[in-house]
């Protein structure tokens, strides 16, 4: 069988235009005949170049409005004949199927018409019956026919067939056949994830059509991958790549001020994807100040987020403290001068963009699925349960440390005063030794916690935390209820006035 095929036709029927006339000159000039339907037909024409109209083959139409062009046994015989079969060969003989050597297509823009909020009407008439079926039948002859089912293609198509002077090669024709069944099972699944919204189906596909490779993973002996469009949620304005770690940690702080978006400038200071500073205050800068404050150690080399502009002030501050990555809405043009002075500082924009409403990760041999903890917990959610009810003050504090509680890892206890993070307890598998280690730490950093609130991202089995709480100083405790033995901290917490208020809302992050 020879690997090497010189191309005689071509079949281009496509929706996007741009970038086509080069193709198309360059085709005539190998002297390769053009088949074509419609809109491109009507294109290739107005080069002046000549070309067949595919009814010419099939006698047929074009009928039911457009959506059936190319379904026919001519059009389908021409790409899907083996030519070193003698049965195909002789078949294509009998039944004067003109032989297609390459097909460009590519297919009606679904998920851009899903996202546009357009009628289910107008998104139906986008999905494509014909080029599907081309795109799929010319990558399964990939051993004889070349098909670029994508305008991302057109280019490194124009390439081969220049340098090859109309021949390609077997190589040639399976890579382009791979990104054809990318191209058309990214498409299914668009089509099933849109059917399927109500998820009748218990049924998980995902599709990334945009994916990069990173420098390594976790650690350096570990591939990286990300899958995803980061240039639609950011705009990076400086500084090195970012690395599996990195995006990590920048997930993690664009989910947490995601709570704080609306509220006054808040600056947060995220390591290993928790947070080790935050602040709420009337200034940005002071937001910054008292968010490093929290932990100025754990700061070093971490991730900054602001929910507001960064101005001059802020980047001043901030320049003296090595980090890797900082992320606003916007920055001011001295800022960005001031904060590119360290040349690995990703400085980020954030664009407002959907984040996904289902987590997935893998588990076992299989994959774990799940709803976005999306409850924020407000002013009607508590449920004051102890005689000494909490001041407005302390309410506003409940609040910021609950939000701050359920983007940090559990087991998890979070110590905040006047809107401001004194200290928190990670990851610890003792409710117990996440206080006490917020506690330690806090007391480190000399935050004084008289008066401070208390939030946990669970229950309390037992009184013994309200108990270490009361006697460093706290005297407001926000946390969801429903163990057996609530009433064991209610019975403390009055006994020793302190006020507590239950959410109803567990809010666990593993």
């Amino acid at each position: 069988m020879k690997t090497a095929k010189k191309a005689s036709a071509a079949l281009i029927s496509v929706f996007h235009k741009d970038g086509l006339e080069p193709i198309v000159k360059k085709l005539d000039e190998l002297g390769v005949t053009l088949y074509s339907t419609g809109g491109t037909e009507t294109f290739i024409r107005n080069l002046g170049i000549d070309v067949v109209p595919v009814e010419d083959v099939t006698s047929y139409p074009s009928i039911l409005g457009g959506r059936v062009k190319t379904l026919h046994p001519k059009v389908f015989g021409g790409i899907l004949n083996r030519q070193d079969n003698e049965s195909d060969v002789a078949q294509m003989q009998e039944f004067d199927i003109p032989q297609l050597d390459i097909v460009i297509v590519d297919l009606y823009p679904f998920e851009k018409t899903v996202a546009s909020g357009a009628s289910e009407q107008d998104i139906i008439e986008k999905i494509d019956i014909g080029g599907i079926s081309l795109i799929r039948a010319a990558a399964k002859n990939f051993k004889d026919v070349l098909c670029v089912s994508s305008m991302e293609d057109y280019e490194d198509f124009l390439n081969v067939i220049s340098e090859g002077n109309g021949t390609t090669t077997l190589e040639d024709r399976k890579r382009f056949a791979a990104k054809a069944f990318n191209v058309s099972s990214h498409y299914d699944t668009a089509i099933f994830n849109y059917f399927n919204a109500e998820k009748e189906e218990t049924v998980l596909k995902i599709s990334e059509a945009k994916g990069q490779v990173l420098r390594y993973g976790e650690n350096p002996h570990q591939k990286g991958f990300f899958f995803g469009d980061f240039d639609a949620m950011f705009t990076k304005l400086h500084g090195k790549e970012l690395s599996y770690n990195n995006l990590l940690d920048v997930d993690a702080a664009v989910n947490l001020m995601g709570e704080f978006v609306n509220d006054d400038p808040t600056f947060a200071i995220l390591k290993h994807n928790n947070a080790c500073g935050l602040a709420t205050r009337s200034t940005i800068k002071q937001a910054y100040v008292d968010a490093l404050a929290g932990d100025p150690v754990s700061a070093f080399g971490g991730i900054l987020i602001s929910n507001v502009e960064i101005d001059a002030e802020t980047a001043a501050e901030i320049h003296n403290l090595f980090c890797e990555v900082v992320i606003a809405p916007s920055y001011s043009d001295e800022a960005l001068e001031i904060l590119k002075g360290k040349k690995n500082r990703i400085i980020l924009v954030q664009n407002q963009v959907s984040l996904p409403e289902t987590l997935v990760r893998t588990c076992l041999n299989g994959f774990l699925v799940q709803d976005k903890d999306s409850k924020t917990d407000s002013k009607e959610d508590l449920n004051p349960v102890t005689d000494k009810k909490p001041t407005l003050e302390e309410i506003e504090d409940l609040i910021f440390a609950s939000k701050l509680c359920k983007h940090t890892k559990s087991n998890t206890i979070v110590l905040a005063k006047n809107k401001q993070l004194c200290a928190s307890g990670t990851g610890q598998t003792s409710r117990v030794d996440a206080l006490n280690q917020a506690i330690h730490k806090a007391g480190s950093f000399n935050f004084d916690l008289e008066g401070a609130v208390m939030a946990s991202d669970a229950f309390f089995p037992f009184p013994d935390c309200v108990e270490i709480a009361d006697k460093a100083g706290i005297k407001s405790v926000i946390q969801p209820g429903g163990s057996i033995k609530d009433q064991l901290s209610i019975d403390y917490c009055n006994e020793n006035g302190m006020a507590m208020v239950m959410t109803g809302t567990r809010h666990f992050k593993h």
